[in-house]
């Protein structure tokens, strides 16, 4: 079967519309006309109306085309239609009004048929549109689903649930019928949102879901609300009901995600932590209009970094991730996102430094945001090789391209683990961050190096949450190294905000720590991810307990003695100062590792790495 031409489609519906619009403004001057002379009208005013239609439906049928309403859907009809609807029939009938003023009453309808029109023309267009809505909303689209759709509860009757509930009438096809509002506000009770009862509390979910036949609650509640999400999620798992959670109110205003998008409650969603407060606007007054240069684009937090600069309007942004399959992914997003004008996805590898230098003389980036690095502590531990030379060579090659070529900021992404480090890993951060301030000495130098350390952030790649739930899948065990191992712990989108917020406040040589709240236990994270996959712990799945893994700590540290600590103008970020040590100090040891990296053996290098980091206790594979 031939598809018809996109252009034809086009033509029929615009005709369609010519139509429909036309036989509503008539309907509706015809309708004023007989309203105004109490449905007798005078043979003279007869031959009046018939010269107002063949000029004044045309100029509103082309107001109509300027507001942009022959160019949607029929049956897709809401707020913004209205309101372009309002102004082209409020133009028109100023206008008639205007010219029966000039004209002394003569030549145009008279000020009751105009008012009478004018209301009409409105009611008429918006009625036939919201009809075809509501048909395919509540006909079209459920005729399938009617009797398989789960019958839910939606907790929270605020602006979420109200957009959720509007969501999943009109997409029947989800399979969610909402029947009940539950809210912890009782002066909502008896209220009803787009038709659906609030009927009650959370608190008594075992009555209502008899009482309702509920299937599903879906929380509509504020991220901060991180106690009672866990307690009704709690209840509902013991009612062998599925619980599941709305996005954030930030994604649904921002258009990114539909409301009935909704997904299952994570651990971050009860950690108890406060949401951070960002200051998007000094966000956005950086990265506006700049180009953004992001290395190590496809991972975890690099891809995270991608996304929420994209969406402070930077003027390039510039993916550098030598994984082309993870690059793909970011870009793919990005694009799908609406960012394709202002994306560039560049296959490269930090150390190739003739390729780095090549980017940056194309794209000049203003900011640099250095993610890149081998981080894995474990793995890493075996191969210190190729921790020294990514994550040290690569950040000397990227901080040096970064003051040849004038960036403004160079932010390096650094860990908890710097500190003190007793692991190669954390050893190669610090390497890394005394590099980074090294460079802001320089003479002549133009740029504003800083670093940001944070912890352990949930979900990323490598970390110990991706791990558990494989586990947990696998019907257990849960390995957890020591039961006194604690850890501090952010969600991505929280710590890559606090990345940025950190970039708007560095003058340079400093490096910024997160507050990352209160420490909690791996073994208490253990147990609560096997609650959320409703399991009891140490009853229903083992907790195995297997031995701290070369160079891992009982406890993390997010700062030296000798750094001085000062405030920002953010409350959850602190400042450090301490003295740099000297570049060219720091150039001879890139030169060494450059030249006899390979000359070592790993516990050679350690010890050799000790030199550099005093502070580390390097472990020695016997």
């Amino acid at each position: 079967m031939m598809h018809q031409p996109k252009s034809f489609r086009f033509q029929l519906r615009f005709f369609a519309l010519l139509f429909i619009y036309t036989c509503c403004c008539t309907f509706s001057l015809y309708l004023a006309y007989y309203l105004r002379y109490d449905f007798i009208i005078p043979e003279d005013v007869q031959i009046e109306r018939w010269e107002s239609l063949i000029w004044f439906i045309p100029f509103e049928l082309l107001l109509l085309y300027m507001f942009g309403q022959f160019n949607g859907l029929l049956s897709y009809f809401r707020l913004p239609d209205l309101y372009r609807i309002f102004s082209a029939f409020t133009i028109a009938s100023t206008t008639l009004l205007f010219l029966w003023f000039l004209f002394g009453g003569n030549y145009v309808p008279p000020r009751g048929v105009i008012l009478a029109d004018y209301i009409l023309s409105i009611l008429s267009i918006t009625i036939f549109r919201v009809a075809l809505r509501i048909y395919r909303e509540r006909f079209l689209n459920s005729k399938s689903h009617t009797h398989t759709a789960q019958r839910v509860a939606i907790i929270g009757a605020g602006d979420v649930g109200a957009t959720l509930v509007a969501d999943l009438l009109m997409r029947r096809s989800l399979g969610m019928r909402p029947i009940i509002f539950l809210d912890d506000n009782r002066k909502k009770i008896g209220s009803h949102i787009h038709g659906i009862p609030v009927v009650g509390t959370p608190d008594n979910l075992e009555a209502i879901k008899n009482a309702y036949m509920i299937d599903k609650v879906i929380l509509a509640l504020p991220s901060s609300a991180s106690q009672r999400i866990r307690k009704i999620t709690e209840s509902a798992r013991a009612l062998n009901i599925k619980a599941e959670l709305v996005p954030s109110w930030h994604d649904i205003a921002s258009g990114r995600i539909k409301a009935s998008r909704i997904r299952s409650v994570e651990l971050e969603d009860i950690l108890g932590r406060e949401p951070v407060k960002l200051d998007s606007e000094h966000i956005r007054d950086l990265l506006k209009s700049k180009s953004v240069l992001v290395t190590g684009a496809g991972g975890s937090i690099g891809s995270e970094l991608c996304r929420q600069i994209a969406a402070k309007t930077p003027n390039k942004l510039i993916l550098v991730e030598q994984s082309e399959g993870q690059l793909f992914q970011i870009e793919q997003e990005l694009i799908e996102d609406g960012y394709k004008g202002i994306i560039f996805a560049v296959v490269a590898d930090i150390l190739d430094e003739p390729r780095m230098n090549h980017i940056f003389k194309q794209y000049q980036p203003s900011i640099v945001f250095h993610a890149a690095a081998h981080k894995h502590v474990p793995m890493m531990e075996y191969q210190p090789h190729e921790a020294i030379k990514n994550n040290v060579l690569g950040t000397d090659i990227l901080t040096r391209l970064a003051a040849k070529f004038h960036v403004e900021r160079f932010v390096f992404i650094s860990t908890d683990k710097a500190i003190n480090p007793t692991n190669v890993m954390g050893a190669t951060k610090r390497m890394a961050e005394i590099i980074t301030q090294s460079n802001q000495c320089l003479p002549d130098n133009k740029t504003n190096f800083m670093a940001v350390r944070f912890g352990n952030v949930l979900g990323s790649s490598g970390s110990v949450i991706p791990i558990f739930k494989k586990q947990i899948a696998a019907g257990g065990p849960i390995t957890v190294t020591h039961p006194e191992v604690t850890r501090y712990f952010m969600t991505i989108p929280e710590a890559v905000g606090l990345v940025l917020q950190c970039a708007t406040q560095g003058n340079g040589g400093e490096i910024f720590i997160l507050d990352m709240g209160q420490p909690m236990k791996i073994v208490d994270v253990a147990r609560q991810l096997a609650e959320l996959s409703g399991f009891k712990p140490e009853v229903d799945i083992e907790i195995k307990y297997v031995g701290l893994r070369p160079g891992e700590k009982l406890f993390e540290e997010l700062l030296y003695n000798k750094e001085e600590v000062t405030s920002t103008n953010h409350p959850r970020i602190l400042r450090l100062k301490s003295q740099p040590q000297a570049h060219a100090a720091i150039q001879a040891t890139a030169t060494w590792i450059r030249d006899d990296l390979y000359h070592f053996s790993a516990n050679d290098l350690k010890k050799r790495l000790q030199d550099f980091v005093p502070e580390y206790s390097p472990f020695i594979d016997q």
